[in-house]
Formats: C-alpha cells, structure tokens, sequence
C-alpha cells in the first residue's frame, strides 16, 4: 500500500536528506525510517535484547557434561592444559 504524506516540511525534509545521502526520496524515507527502528531497538536494556536468546538457550535439555577448566581446554584445542599434573 502506497505511502502519501502530504506536509510540505516532511517532503522538504525527505528532499534534503536524499540530496545529502544521493538517494530518491523513496530509499530516502525507508533509510531514515529504518534507522529509527534500530536506534528504539537498540535503546531497549541489553537484558531485553538479550532475553530471547536467553529463552532458547534456556530451553535445551541440559547435557549432563560438566563444563569445567578440562573441558574449555579441549575445546580450544590446548592438550598440554589437560595432561598437567594437577
């Protein structure tokens, strides 16, 4: 569905900032548009960005391995860690 704005100042507005970015006023007004969504988005507390991947981490079955020194030196690949005298 078509977009019409009929207040001079928006379409000054959009003009101007085409001109400044070489864009139409089209891509003009879906940049300025979209970077105001990401600014809103990135003003929410991080622990609210974060919570859906904070859900879905939450919601695999635990694995029952325990994640201990050992383990985070095998997975960086560093074998001498593992075989030290401890």
């Amino acid at each position: 569905m078509p977009l019409n704005i009929r207040s001079e100042q928006v379409n000054r507005l959009a003009e101007e900032l085409a001109a400044r970015k070489h864009l139409n006023k089209t891509d003009a007004v879906k940049t300025a548009l979209e970077n105001e969504l990401r600014r809103l988005d990135e003003a929410l507390p991080l622990r609210e960005r974060l919570r859906a991947l904070q859900e879905r981490v939450l919601a695999r079955p635990s694995t029952g391995l325990k994640a201990d020194k050992a383990f985070f030196d095998q997975l960086s690949g560093d074998t001498a860690k593992m075989h030290r005298v401890r």
